[in-house]
């Protein structure tokens, strides 16, 4: 595809970024294809981060060659947050800030025919580099995705897997990911290894070389080691081809023409999809610090000051701290004591408090390395400060009121609270902080899993309020010597006592940050 001359809208590649330089130059040797193709049109590029130019400099650049039409277009693969989130607020940003100018979206490559064709060319070339001659119907193909949040963007690769399966006639396909979602790649590849095929062809889902690529070679390479029996052969990534350019400039011409189109019907943002109901509608947030001109192509994480308390708070806790002997504590500690007691307006509590050795420290850890925190009620939820959680790019869930916590509650003949912790523990694993401040039953679930299960959440505390097995939960969890926890005696607690908790080492967790 070569397109007819014209100057009508200049184009902008918008990349991701790499940390690996030769990644970079891949995108660039791409983007000098597109403008030998474009006829003629402006052609910049801009990285999200990790890279210059930045995508606001690209922008400019294009304005200023004399562009008043720009198609801004993803050099990403499939619509996932990079594509949904990131990258619209970077061009609508950008919009605001140049409103002379009118810039259109255009949608990510996606399933687009021509990547097709570059897979199967791939695909040839490795089998050819085999000294053997194996039929397709022996072979199992493996795609491996990059993985992501987004259930729709995880299932196109799988959609790939299949339509490559059944037109290149192999005999089965799997896929796995080599970030995110599961399974991960030294899994799945050995679960493929598992399926009896006398050769496995490894596909990788992407478009230039960098760390995770050399991390799936690594990982066939050590496929092979381990099963010698099996043949096990490198597909090329898709890289540099004039395919990848002509699909790119048919996404530049589509946005410009209003038909940029994305796979809407299943968007987790558009409709309720099972397990992701309550991202319908969810705003559109960057999940990335966009790289900008004049910060050297990535913007470091800043402290927002979100950590400066009110005075009428500062006064509250001058007042806190004079209030009783706190150096018998050790600091973090004595932080969410301090918490508790602002939470409840009284001293006494202190002593009912429970925190296991090293809880809070597993708990600030576990915030900065973007640990989930489950809720076991939105008043929980609601309790967590929002600035700290943006800051330290923490998600909160509280499943209580999702219609499959209804359904397994019914089904199961639990609570609605002890059947969201059971989900948590399905649906999260072990990298969680679990955050109890209603329902006793949620505690007593969470203890069960805990023994039962082997379910090893970072943190759990439990400081429901009530009167109906309020003290026998709490008694039952701090007896529970396997998990860090933090609890108390009697029927006191409640949802602002565990988002006390969790507020304290959120900030705690904040302030680590901004003295780094």
């Amino acid at each position: 595809m070569t397109v007819p001359p014209q100057s009508d809208y200049g184009i902008v590649i918008a990349g991701h970024g790499s940390r690996d330089p030769e990644g970079v130059r891949e995108f660039e040797r791409l983007v000098e294809i597109i403008k030998a193709r474009c006829g003629g049109r402006p052609v910049t590029h801009g990285f999200l981060e990790f890279a210059r130019p930045t995508i606001d400099e690209a922008v400019r650049a294009s304005i200023g060659a004399g562009s008043r039409r720009i198609a801004v277009v993803p050099g990403v693969l499939l619509a996932a947050s990079h594509a949904k989130n990131d990258l619209p607020g970077e061009v609508l940003a950008l919009q605001r800030e140049f409103p002379q100018a009118r810039l259109s979206y255009g949608a990510a490559l996606h399933l687009h025919p021509l990547i097709l064709k570059v897979f199967r060319e791939k695909i040839i070339e490795a089998e050819s580099r085999s000294a053997q001659l194996v039929k397709r119907s022996g072979t199992c193909l493996v795609v491996v995705g990059r993985g992501a949040t987004d259930p729709d963007a995880n299932s196109d690769v799988s959609k790939l897997a299949r339509m490559l399966e059944e037109g290149m006639g192999f005999g089965a396909s799997f896929v796995c990911y080599s970030g995110t979602a599961k399974p991960l790649v030294t899994e799945g590849l050995e679960l493929a290894a598992r399926l009896g095929f006398s050769r496995i062809v490894v596909a990788p889902f992407m478009l230039f070389t960098g760390i995770l690529i050399k991390r799936i070679y690594a990982a066939v390479d050590d496929l092979a080691l381990r099963h010698p029996e099996i043949e096990v052969l490198k597909c090329g990534y898709l890289g540099i081809h004039e395919h990848i350019a002509d699909a790119l400039l048919e996404r530049a011409a589509e946005s410009i023409a209003g038909k940029a189109a994305m796979n809407c019907s299943l968007c987790k943002y558009r409709v309720q999809i099972v397990g992701y109901e309550k991202e319908v509608g969810a705003p559109q947030q960057g999940h990335h610090f966009h790289a900008r001109a004049g910060n050297g192509g990535h913007a470091p994480r800043q402290p927002s000051g979100a950590c400066a308390p009110h005075p009428i708070e500062a006064e509250s806790f001058r007042i806190i701290d004079a209030g009783r002997d706190w150096p018998a504590f050790p600091d973090a500690q004595r932080d969410v004591l301090q918490r508790l007691v602002h939470a409840s307006g009284d001293f006494e509590i202190v002593d009912d408090i429970f925190i296991s050795p090293g809880a809070v420290e597993a708990g600030v850890k576990a915030l900065s390395q973007r640990a989930c925190i489950v809720a076991d009620v939105t008043m929980v939820q609601s309790g967590l400060r929002r600035t700290l959680l943006q800051e330290l790019s923490v998600q909160t869930v509280c499943c209580v009121h999702d219609e499959e916590t209804r359904l397994l509650a019914e089904a199961g003949g639990l609570t609605r609270s002890a059947a969201g912790i059971r989900r948590a523990w399905m649906q999260f694993g072990n990298d969680l902080i679990l955050a109890i401040g209603d329902a006793p039953t949620a505690v007593e679930e969470a203890v069960r899993l805990v023994n039962e299960q082997q379910w090893r959440p970072h943190l759990i505390i439990g400081l429901p309020v009530g009167f109906v097995g309020t003290r026998e939960c709490k008694e039952n969890l701090r007896r529970c010597l396997r998990v860090p926890r933090i609890t108390n005696r009697g029927t006191r607690g409640g949802s602002p006592w565990a988002a006390a908790a969790v507020n304290a080492m959120l900030i705690r967790a904040a302030n680590q940050l901004a003295s780094k």
